[in-house]
């Protein structure tokens, strides 16, 4: 079965890449980074690269983007830790994801870009790469990089794994090609107990599921902070001025946020703005957009302006989690004028409390705990924003509570990253085969 799904899959997944195709080239060209290590992305790797991959052995994690890079960081820390022999390959689909990751290069870890799943990037990949395991981080379930893995006798497990409702829609109406490429994965680590029904539903072997919680809100294996208060000082921020934070915000999002911030800056005239865009490389037209709009705007990257500005545009990667423990009020990021939603556990973890937008798409059972709990306000457009902003500004009392209840939420998730670790060495020897057969039960 699982061949002939194999067959399908790659006789379609060209097409559907042809379809993307001028969005991908759009995306290099705006953003550029795209053609960095172009090559890589159909397995093919330099010299260099080889001699440092080729040995065999290694620890195969890939995570798509920054927060997942993020996970997966967390993940190689506490699997070093049980055995400081292990060595780690973590590849990544985007250029922000692998800049975090080539932050932590070192002789253990080389971060690549992840290989198109075209059957022959993926061989090519896993036979240079030679993982004993290869672990996948949330949604990243490739099937031909899982069976080529799986042929070549690596262990594989999806991690951290997430669960939208969009996807599970799919995933059920096409349960017959999508279960079967789930039970080539040895082990899924999940993070809910509401998830074990949810993917026995798609037809995955209950035998290789397990509750671990989730590794990117296990607060208890983040590293302190960084204190970027001295940065707010030097651009002549004063001490305890509150400040109001838009987290990985996408196009559209910023202009409101600065809506919002003139309105309430004209009854709080020490109100200071920081953004932190998704895609730091729109930080150039974002500081032109705002300063038409009358803004002094500072950028992270740059010699700051010649009296304290008005807006400080964040325009790195990997510092927003550092740049939360900063925020009065934090307001989400992809969930007002985009759909999915970023990461509300962050900002919580760093004690602010949280406004978000309507589309939480890939956070809903988080975002829906924190509704019902009193630990974050949903708010469904600009003047919504503007109402629940002014509260919790005006009112400590409430920041604090929400904050408070907000984090009680993430009670559940403490540990994950050791819980995840002790399920990954309870899976069994993996079997070498040729093709990609049916998971051993």
């Amino acid at each position: 079965m699982i061949q002939l799904i194999r067959l399908a899959y790659n006789l379609v997944f060209p097409l559907v890449l042809l379809l993307m195709l001028p969005g991908f080239l759009i995306r290099m060209v705006k953003r550029g980074k795209y053609r960095h290590k172009f090559w890589q992305r159909f397995g093919f790797y330099s010299p260099r690269v080889l001699e440092k991959i080729g040995v065999g052995g290694r620890t195969w994690i890939h995570a798509v983007s920054v927060g997942e890079v993020l996970v997966a960081l967390k993940l190689i820390r506490a699997l070093r830790e049980e055995d400081p022999a292990r060595a780690f390959v973590l590849s990544t689909t985007t250029s922000t994801g692998f800049q975090l990751a080539a932050r932590a290069k070192s002789q253990w870890l080389e971060p690549v870009y992840n290989p198109l799943d075209f059957f022959f990037s993926a061989r090519r990949a896993v036979r240079t790469i030679r993982p004993e395991m290869l672990i996948l981080v949330e949604a990243e379930v490739w099937p031909n990089i899982v069976c080529e893995a799986r042929a070549a006798g690596a262990k594989i497990a999806l991690v951290n794994a997430r669960l939208s409702r969009r996807s599970e829609k799919r995933f059920r109406a096409a349960r017959w090609i999508t279960a079967p490429v789930f039970n080539q994965i040895d082990l899924l680590c999940l993070q809910e107990p509401d998830d074990l029904a949810r993917w026995t539903a798609l037809g995955v072997d209950q035998r290789r599921l397990t509750v671990t919680g989730s590794i990117k809100f296990d607060d208890g294996a983040i590293r302190p902070p960084k204190d970027f208060l001295p940065v707010l000082r030097a651009l002549g921020v004063p001490d305890g001025a509150p400040v109001l934070l838009g987290g990985s915000t996408f196009d559209g999002e910023e202009a409101v946020l600065a809506e919002v911030f003139a309105a309430l800056r004209k009854s709080r005239p020490d109100l200071f703005l920081i953004l932190v865009p998704r895609h730091f490389e729109r930080a150039a037209g974002l500081a032109s957009q705002l300063e038409k709009s009358g803004l002094l705007v500072a950028r992270r990257t740059q010699a700051a302006p010649g009296r304290c500005p008005d807006v400080l545009i964040v325009d790195t990667t990997g510092e927003l989690r550092d740049w939360y423990a900063c925020a009065t009020v934090v307001f989400v990021g992809k969930s007002l004028c985009a759909k999915g939603g970023q990461n509300p556990a962050e900002p919580v973890a760093a004690g602010a409390p949280v406004i978000f937008g309507p589309n939480m798409q890939n956070f809903a059972s988080l975002a829906g705990q924190f509704l019902r709990h009193g630990g974050a306000i949903e708010a469904c457009d600009r003047p919504g924003l503007e109402a629940a902003a002014a509260r919790l500004l005006d009112d400590p009392q409430l920041r604090a509570k929400m904050a408070a209840a907000a984090a009680r939420s993430l009670d559940v998730h403490r540990g994950a990253t050791a819980r995840t670790v002790a399920a990954l060495s309870r899976i069994p020897p993996a079997r070498r085969a040729a093709g990609c057969p049916p998971a051993s039960s």
